[in-house]
């Protein structure tokens, strides 16, 4: 399913990713994409594509991006509310270090820090991370600014894991593109 998807995705790249690589450039310098370190499955680190939202930083790694940060520019406000900002994971897909669905992988400061605090975190690296998972699909999504709701995520993502079918992907498929057309 995952190459059903991004298969296309890829294929038809050009259409989205020039105008909004063309965005990016124009609302601040550096580069287009942002990459960074995040844990994938089993706990491998991979390297997570996304097109950069923020003006450059050396807080990108370590402080998560919040609701009113005054890193994130003009258009990235607008990639970050529709999502756009991930479509470049399509090619993590094809490179086969996430999947369509999954849970969403966490920088690996987070990683280390919910590890020590939450129950059950590292299960959710028993599958390959995800460009949507059913933690997003339920509204746990953005910042976490308190342990709970991290915790939530990871209830869902645990469950994920524990009960995954090829429905379950359909069905969380489903509940994020109707996510994603409410946001908008």
């Amino acid at each position: 399913m995952d190459l059903l998807v991004a298969i296309p995705m890829v294929l038809l790249s050009p259409l989205w990713f020039v105008p909004l690589a063309v965005a990016v450039k124009i609302s601040s310098r550096g580069p287009v994409l942002f990459r960074q370190k995040r844990t994938g499955y089993m706990g491998k680190e991979f390297e997570c594509l996304k097109f950069r939202t923020m003006h450059l930083n050396d807080d990108a790694d370590n402080i998560q991006a919040s609701k009113f940060d005054t890193r994130i520019t003009k258009i990235g406000k607008i990639l970050r509310k529709t999502s756009l900002d991930e479509l470049p994971q399509f090619f993590n897909v094809l490179k086969g270090d996430m999947a369509i669905v999954g849970p969403r992988p966490h920088m690996l400061k987070h990683t280390a820090e919910y590890s020590t605090l939450l129950d059950n975190y590292m299960l959710r690296h028993l599958v390959k991370p995800g460009l949507t998972g059913w933690a997003q699909a339920s509204g746990y999504r953005g910042e976490t600014k308190e342990l709970w709701q991290m915790g939530k995520r990871v209830e869902y993502d645990v469950r994920y894991v524990e009960q995954w079918s090829v429905w379950l992907d359909f069905k969380i498929m489903f509940l994020t593109f109707g996510a994603l057309h409410q946001n908008s």
